[in-house]
């Protein structure tokens, strides 16, 4: 394109600042359909993506029971022998469970991190046997791996991921206005949306070892990401200045980050920012991040409203699929003997390939 297009959604500082300064925005108004609360909402989320990466979420409607029926089944699942959970060991697609490493993968080997001290259990979107991606065997679009002997966890759990999985699909039309691009124009990349829940149990560490983290500084690959009020603290972000600041608990509210893809389908505008965890509580911390990307077969292009004759693309087309699986393979032992593009092929940038200091 010739020119930027001009901003219809200027950027606007929340009202509420958390912490060091993360920013809460409401979406009660949008979610009911209130006239001009879509807008306002945008142009907050634009502020915080521009400024921050990271937000609170509040209004989301996602009943508070539903969220600790699922910390209570996290915990569950953590709580079985090993020798149960090992059944359900994770395999090649990043689904099911995974021990605390061993070694350190990659991006904590160039931290000179020892492994991240947390166990976690993966699940993506549920198929049947008949799907064709099952059949085909298609990287990350297989069957879950379910425990056997836990009744009530699946039936839990897919509902928790089903409500999720449906707030963002409307989150995603602020995103879009956010960038001045229509309400859908997401719409058709996320009817059918990637998604991951990731339940994780963090041991206590040594708050004097600096060479041992909870979850090693990072960046998340995808899309959106959203961390359900935590009462146990541990979530530590990486600010634009260089300072990390605690994020604390916030009654009914989301934390939400964006993540590599956002940050390179904006060419840089939305930021991906490194945080980490570091479990110093005096309490074993339990957390069920939900990751909600756009469908495998999404080319990320810098959108129309990112770039310019002086800001032209900073990177090339890649579908999401293929980004996914370098990513992946960056960040886990279980992916180490897996074939994935190259580096050269991916061209993911400094924000992936950072060895983020802590």
């Amino acid at each position: 394109m010739d020119q930027t297009i001009p901003r219809t959604v200027a950027p606007a500082r929340p009202a509420t600042m958390i912490g060091g300064g993360i920013p809460l925005i409401d979406v009660s108004g949008f979610l009911a359909g209130t006239p001009g609360a879509a807008e306002k909402a945008a142009a907050e989320l634009a502020w915080a993506f521009e400024n921050v990466g990271f937000y609170y979420l509040a209004g989301h409607g996602v009943p508070r029971a539903l969220i600790e029926a699922q910390y209570e089944q996290a915990a569950r699942f953590h709580a079985m022998p090993m020798e149960e959970k090992l059944k359900v060991k994770v395999n090649e697609h990043t689904i099911g469970y995974m021990p605390i490493a061993r070694e350190a993968p990659p991006n904590a080997a160039a931290q000179g991190k020892k492994p991240s001290q947390n166990e976690a259990f993966f699940l993506r979107r549920e198929r049947v046997a008949d799907d064709p991606n099952v059949i085909a065997g298609r990287r990350f679009h297989v069957q879950n791996q379910w425990p056997s002997d836990l009744p009530g966890f699946r039936e839990q759990t897919l509902q928790y991921m089903s409500t999720m999985e449906a707030l963002c699909q409307k989150l995603v039309r602020l995103y879009a206005l956010a960038l001045n691009l229509p309400a859908d124009h997401f719409d058709a990349c996320f009817k059918i949306p990637h998604m991951i829940l990731r339940q994780s149990r963090y041991p206590q560490i040594d708050a004097a070892d600096d060479k041992i983290a909870s979850l090693v500084p990072h960046t998340d690959s995808g899309f959106m990401t959203l961390l359900p009020p935590n009462k146990v603290q541990g979530l530590s972000i990486n600010l634009p200045s260089g300072e990390w600041v605690d994020a604390p608990y916030v009654e009914d509210a989301f934390v939400v980050n964006g993540g590599d893809i956002l940050h390179r389908w904006t060419n840089e505008r939305f930021l991906s920012t490194p945080h980490r965890v570091r479990n110093v509580s005096g309490t074993v911390r339990y957390a069920i991040p939900f990751f909600c990307d756009p469908d495998h077969d999404t080319v990320i292009e810098c959108l129309p409203t990112c770039q310019s004759i002086d800001n032209p693309p900073k990177y090339p087309p890649i579908k999401f699929g293929d980004y996914a699986l370098w990513f992946a393979a960056q960040r886990y032992q279980h992916m180490q003997n897996v074939k994935t593009p190259s580096e050269a092929e991916v061209a993911p940038g400094p924000r992936a390939t950072e060895a983020w200091k802590s």
